[in-house]
């Protein structure tokens, strides 16, 4: 077979069969599109059997310099938090794939890397464009529940699940700070934005200063976009990507679909949601996206039409909370 993998071909074998058993001879290996902090493999056996392989290399994780420097309590990134939300989410009976084991040793390896469920079917994206319209009322309203039942577990603190309990003070000053880095950051690649910083910097102060404090909040994903659902044969919805989730403003995760769900949104709001909070996060969300996409293109992300279209789109979008 094709070898291309982060473990070598006997390794592998080996640690397919330590999970699964002598009868799991791994048949081929392909790397899976689309991962922007970790690399995904499929792994097929000859026996039928799938699954995956994620790997956790810095070296290949384009957001890295941020991850060096950021708080440890702000991260997103990491097998261990992988492990924790998987087994949180699975324990609240939110889908999400199987962990079937985790190797953290870096005995033979400087990364970590682990053994995951394989779902059989396509990103809830692919159903945007499905020609049977009960199907998508099935699938949409499946994730809308799922979202509903997650955002359900709350908490009178804020933060991941390894720092519970440790965060007092109002979540979206977070925010607050970040957007202003990503914002000087956009700033000096993006014209239209370094001519309106000031502008765009007054309109983040005026929206933060219209949120009044709380202090519940929901677990949420953190950057659920269509991409982060996976669609079975059942159109049963799993959460994947997972390493961000945490307790947080649901507005926040409410926003960002919105944002990436268009119309689709409509099977997923709810009642009750802060428009305050609404406003900045969406506000927040679009300053972020021309960050993340001049770093994609600046840091070799395979698919730069796509970096470009994210700075060129949330730019825009961006522009307009300063017009008229």
């Amino acid at each position: 077979m094709k070898f291309t993998c982060h473990l070598n071909q006997s390794d592998l074998q080996d640690y397919v069969e330590k999970v699964f058993g002598t009868s799991y001879l791994v048949s081929s290996v392909t790397k899976m599109h689309g991962g922007t902090q970790k690399v995904v493999y499929k792994i097929a056996c000859s026996n039928g059997f799938s699954c995956v392989l994620y790997v956790w290399d810095l070296t290949m994780n384009y957001f890295s310099e941020e991850i060096a420097t950021e708080d440890i309590t702000e991260q997103s990134y990491g097998s261990d938090l992988f492990e924790l939300n998987n087994k949180y989410l699975t324990q609240q009976g939110i889908r999400t794939p199987t962990l079937y084991d985790l190797n953290n040793e870096k005995s033979h390896y400087s990364f970590d890397y682990a053994l995951v469920e394989y779902i059989d079917g396509q990103t809830a994206e692919a159903y945007f464009h499905h020609p049977d319209s009960l199907i998508q009322d099935k699938l949409f309203q499946r994730l809308g529940d799922l979202l509903g039942s997650m955002h359900a577990n709350e908490a009178c603190t804020y933060g991941k699940l390894n720092h519970s309990g440790t965060n007092t003070a109002n979540c979206h000053l977070l925010k607050m700070e970040n957007a202003k880095r990503q914002l000087s950051y956009a700033s000096q690649y993006v014209e239209s934005i370094r001519t309106n910083h000031s502008k765009l910097l007054h309109a983040l102060y005026e929206l933060e200063s219209r949120i009044e404090p709380r202090s519940r909040y929901g677990f949420i994903h953190g950057e659920l976009g269509p991409d982060h659902v996976l669609v079975n044969d059942h159109f049963d919805p799993y959460l994947i990507d997972i390493e961000g989730a945490s307790f947080f403003d649901i507005e926040h995760e409410h926003s960002f679909l919105q944002l990436r769900f268009g119309d689709y949104y409509r099977y997923l709001k709810i009642d009750n949601l802060d428009p305050n909070r609404m406003l900045f996060y969406r506000f927040h969300h679009h300053i972020s996206l021309i960050s993340g996409g001049l770093k994609l293109l600046h840091r070799g992300f395979p698919d730069q039409e796509f970096a470009k279209g994210l700075i060129h789109h949330h730019s825009r979008s961006t522009l307009k909370f300063i017009q008229g």
